[in-house]
């Protein structure tokens, strides 16, 4: 056979400076030559030479899981005497030890049914691949958010007409039926009371979660105090505590604070702490805590001792197509969509929730917000001493980081843009003393939690009773001891 029966110019011009794609030619008459063009390296990691040393050229390099298959289809079309045309696609190990897709178009030249020439083109196809996977791994959420879809829809639709049997059966009874007495009328208004609060939280459980989806409810993160959003957060529940003799106790460090939106972490913070009311018995404690989780993150914790969650019922929550609820110990019915809210809300912040719950002992939920920065508000107007106090607490409080200002006007503006941790204030102060700086803050702003230390030079028994009517937290007399400065910051904020 000559070699020009089997040309591979073509094949040479069209690869030339193609790096994803190579090219392969093999005579087999008689003697057997294989070209490999040098592009095989950009693909493989190996030359063409090496290549050409393989016992089985480049089909040594096929993937285990691959061989089998393609060495039969291989043989199945040698073997056919009629095909002329293949198509194969396969992964290779490169030198680099990484996993390569190939498409490989072989064509070959005939006689009397004998395979003369096999001529081949190799592309590199492990993008398309790696596209093609994202395609399908967002195919089948797809179809997952489409069945969750239906299944919610299904849910939603049950719930919300479940409720109106109650509120039309004791309405139709209220205003048909005259000699009804006193008790069984305001026995039938608590159930259409009942129910119409229930349903009330239902949908605007279920508008919150829409328009978290939809993108329709804007995050607005701003830097907010852990102890002022979860004290504010439970006070609403504090009657349905109080009726149940539950008692709720927080362990929050002052000095925490997060980035988040402030009524979206309220919402979560409510229905975590309401689930642990409804679902603990009376005379029991439901406890709330916050820490840094790690770098960058908070982590509350919602504690109860209450009935527990059943695992079989776990892998429910957070699931809106799976919706469950539990009636509470005093018969408290739930939306069933508290928890995939907050599951909503803690991601949208990129955070994460998790659980912990034992039928009989209860249930503690976590979940996690991004940190943010804690201020120290110095309000001193020499120049020494303010670079004295920023010394002694960058130092001994890392995490800190200390503004100023010169007098009580230019603080009150600084407080409410920075909203502080702790505010350090001597009480000699041009245009507003120690005190009426203090009484401005209590005053006009509702951030009443944020610890006050004041440093003066007179310490006379007058000023101390002012401050304390006021609600300073710590006096420090000057000449400032270092020690003394440090111990007065940590006991006001651990």
């Amino acid at each position: 056979m000559k070699k020009n029966n089997c040309d591979f110019s073509v094949l040479a011009h069209f690869s030339n400076g193609i790096k994803n794609l190579f090219f392969t030619v093999k005579y087999l008459n008689g003697e057997s030559e294989t070209l490999i063009s040098d592009a095989v390296e950009e693909i493989t990691g190996y030359t063409a030479e090496e290549i050409r040393n393989f016992p089985e050229n480049l089909y040594s390099l096929i993937h285990n899981e691959d061989s089998a298959q393609i060495k039969k289809a291989l043989i199945e079309f040698e073997n056919d005497p009629l095909k002329k045309y293949e198509e194969l696609i396969y992964r290779i190990i490169s030198k680099r030890g990484e996993v390569v897709w190939l498409k490989e178009f072989i064509s070959v030249e005939r006689e009397k049914g004998k395979i003369i020439c096999r001529k081949s083109i190799v592309l590199n196809i492990s993008e398309i691949k790696k596209g093609e996977k994202k395609l399908q791994i967002l195919n089948d959420s797809l179809k997952e958010l489409n069945s969750q879809k239906d299944q919610f829809i299904s849910i939603i639709s049950h719930d919300l007409r479940a409720p109106f049997t109650t509120l039309l059966g004791f309405s139709e009874i209220l205003l048909n039926e005259q000699d009804i007495s006193d008790d069984e009328k305001n026995e039938y208004l608590q159930y259409i009371y009942d129910s119409s609060k229930s349903q009330l939280h239902l949908i605007n459980c279920l508008l919150d979660w829409s328009r978290l989806q939809t993108g329709r409810i804007k995050i607005n993160p701003a830097r907010l105090n852990v102890k002022t959003i979860v004290a504010n957060s439970i006070t609403p529940l504090t009657g349905d505590a109080v009726r149940k003799n539950i008692n709720i106790r927080t362990d929050i460090p002052a000095d925490l604070h997060i980035n988040a939106d402030e009524r979206l972490i309220g919402q979560a913070i409510i229905n975590l702490t309401s689930n642990a009311i409804k679902f603990t018995p009376e005379r029991k404690e439901i406890h709330i805590s916050a820490s840094r989780f790690k770098e960058g993150e908070i982590e509350l914790v919602v504690r109860d001792e209450g009935l527990g969650i059943s695992e079989e019922h776990q892998s429910n929550l957070f699931r809106i197509d799976k919706k469950f609820s539990l009636v509470g110990t005093n018969g408290e019915k739930g939306s069933g969509l508290g928890l995939t809210l907050v599951k909503e809300i803690v991601e949208k912040h990129n955070g994460r929730v998790w659980f912990y719950s034992q039928v009989g002992e209860g249930s503690e939920f976590h979940f996690t917000i991004p940190e943010a920065k804690n201020f120290v508000l110095l309000v001193e107007d020499d120049q020494g001493e303010r670079a004295f106090y920023k010394k002694i607490i960058e130092e001994a409080l890392p995490n800190f980081e200390v503004r100023f200002a010169d007098n009580g006007y230019e603080a009150i503006g600084l407080f409410r843009d920075i909203l502080p941790t702790i505010v350090i204030t001597d009480h000699d102060m041009p245009l507003m003393n120690g005190i009426q700086f203090v009484d401005a803050i209590q005053k006009k702003e509702s951030n009443k939690t944020t610890p006050i230390v004041v440093i003066t030079a007179v310490l006379s028994e007058e000023i101390t009773k002012k401050y304390r009517k006021l609600g300073v937290d710590k006096i420090i007399s000057k000449p400032v001891d270092r020690v003394q400065l440090v111990q007065a910051i940590r006991e006001c904020l651990y």
